[in-house]
């Protein structure tokens, strides 16, 4: 498994804070294959089996993640079948705005020719967290998905 943290800091003009964000990357060997395991990174019932409470679907397309009994919004900008989601999260309700820096999570189906072995890289951005922390919640709802298709 490997892990790497990139640390970015922010400057928001409008309240002249800085924040810090965080891109976590982390490879999982998957004993399965791209086909099984797509439908549980990209759809709704997927998703809610193991990353989240619930995961609705609006007629807009808007995905909405519960957790803990809050929503979080997002927005699937990359669906490429069987190798890549990527979900952009944002305040429902806010302007449109194409210079924030909105977090992310993303997922890749990617194989190791050589050895036939396929692995699931995340990428999430978003506010900081403790390193330790980040990975171990990874490690959990990973192993949660690999219960799931049996891989």
């Amino acid at each position: 498994m490997q892990i790497k943290y990139l640390k970015k800091i922010l400057f928001t003009t409008r309240n002249t804070k800085v924040m810090e964000k965080i891109k976590f990357v982390s490879d999982y060997q998957i004993n399965s294959s791209k086909k099984i395991i797509y439908p549980y990174l990209s759809s709704a019932s997927g998703l809610s089996q193991w990353f989240a409470d619930d995961v609705v679907i609006n007629e807009d397309k808007v995905y909405n993640f519960i957790y803990d009994g809050e929503n979080h919004y997002a927005r699937a900008v990359i669906m490429r079948l069987n190798h890549h989601v990527k979900f952009e999260f944002f305040e429902p309700g806010g302007e449109e705005d194409t210079e924030v820096d909105h977090p992310f999570i993303e997922f890749r189906l990617d194989e190791n020719e050589l050895t036939q072995t396929f692995y699931l890289r995340v990428i999430e951005y978003g506010d900081a967290y403790d390193e330790q922390e980040q990975q171990s919640i990874w490690e959990g709802l990973i192993g949660s998905l690999k219960e799931i298709i049996g891989g």
